[in-house]
């Protein structure tokens, strides 16, 4: 099997390796797909993790129903989109990860395998609570890679309205995070009300 695995972040790389392992071609790409690039690889599946890029309708339509998934660190529905660890915590809603379908929207794929995961606000910070779920998330995929690509799982239509969010929506925050993710969560959820407080009028 040929696979194409799209990421844009080292923290992928470990399972890019792993993967290696379990099947005969592991194709690496960070750039934008484009319909010329994926006729001409001809890959028999795709795994998005981490991967910057939205993946249009023209590329998809390069791949069976069930042979393009998406690795994201949240319990979906819920947080969609970007920094979805950091606004499970402003917004203190259910903490996961999950393997889903690809589809046209942002992260709304029928869901294959999910996990929702507890992390201690009192011990974490928000670096290490992201790198959890990166670990959480790799187990889940390594647990069930075989039954993902050989079709053994019936996918599940996210239910509930959920949440999304996009880059632009945590700059409100960025007085708080100034680039430093190693805040405790308990400390960062003190200031975010603060600045909530403040908007008040």
């Amino acid at each position: 099997m040929r696979v194409l695995f799209l990421t844009n972040n080292y923290i992928s790389l470990d399972l890019y390796h792993w993967l290696k392992q379990q099947e005969k071609e592991v194709v690496l790409y960070d750039k934008k797909l484009t319909p010329d690039f994926v006729k001409s690889l001809k890959p028999d599946f795709l795994i998005s993790y981490n991967y910057r890029y939205i993946i249009k309708k023209e590329v998809l339509d390069f791949f069976n129903d069930n042979n393009a998934i998406n690795l994201h660190i949240s319990y979906l529905p819920w947080n969609r989109g970007a920094h979805p660890n950091i606004w499970s915590f402003i917004e203190n809603t259910p903490k996961g990860v999950s393997i889903h379908l690809i589809d046209e929207g942002i992260d709304t794929g029928d869901i294959l395998v999910q996990k929702e995961v507890f992390i201690d606000e009192e011990r974490h910070t928000l670096k290490s609570s992201y790198l959890l779920l990166n670990q959480e998330i790799q187990s889940l995929f390594k647990e069930n890679w075989e039954r993902i690509k050989n079709g053994q799982i019936i996918p599940k239509p996210q239910k509930g309205k959920g949440s999304i969010h996009y880059k632009k929506d945590l700059e409100q925050f960025q007085e708080i995070l100034k680039d430093n993710f190693d805040i405790p969560i308990k400390i960062f959820k003190e200031k975010v009300k603060n600045i909530s407080r403040r908007d008040i009028p």
